[in-house]
């Protein structure tokens, strides 16, 4: 279950969009996990049923309401020159620099980095907005993307 390189993964050009090219340095710390090594994380951290956040159900802990406590706008922010993150998710998400995130397409397609790099290119992540999950190893904390330009701010169980 060894990571996909940045090489040969299909959405590579995210990282390489000419309005938003992610310098060397970071792109070296953004990891592919490849099919099998993201479908153990989401079975894991998401659902055993649902293979898209499109497709979650009633025991799936994201179609939850009461995982959610939060919503807001993230578009906006994204077709701006503004280069950070909603503040109400910087605020929800009180993570170290090094933290490890997931971010999290479908069952199939999850993204490894780190905190700090995931915060600086986060535009490029939200190239494919059809409700990806960003998870940070070893906490609570949750931000789901929305098609409409919305996020939600919560917690997983457990």
């Amino acid at each position: 279950m060894a990571p996909q390189s940045l090489e040969q993964y299909r959405k590579a050009w995210i990282f390489r969009h000419k309005d938003m090219p992610v310098d060397e340095e970071n792109l070296l710390r953004i990891t592919p996990l490849g099919e099998a090594r993201s479908l153990q994380l989401w079975q894991q951290h998401v659902s055993n049923q649902s293979q898209h956040p499109e497709h979650f159900e009633g025991d799936d802990w994201p179609a939850k309401e009461s995982c959610w406590h939060e919503q807001g706008e993230w578009q906006e922010l994204w077709e701006s020159d503004e280069p950070d993150l909603p503040q109400s998710i910087l605020q929800a998400l009180d993570w170290a620099e090094n933290t490890v995130v997931y971010f999290c397409y479908d069952s199939r397609d999850i993204v490894e980095t780190k905190w700090d790099v995931f915060r600086k290119h986060w535009k490029n992540f939200l190239f494919f907005d059809d409700g990806p999950l960003l998870l940070g190893k070893k906490r609570k904390q949750v931000v789901q993307f929305h098609q409409d330009g919305s996020f939600s701010l919560g917690n997983r169980p457990g």
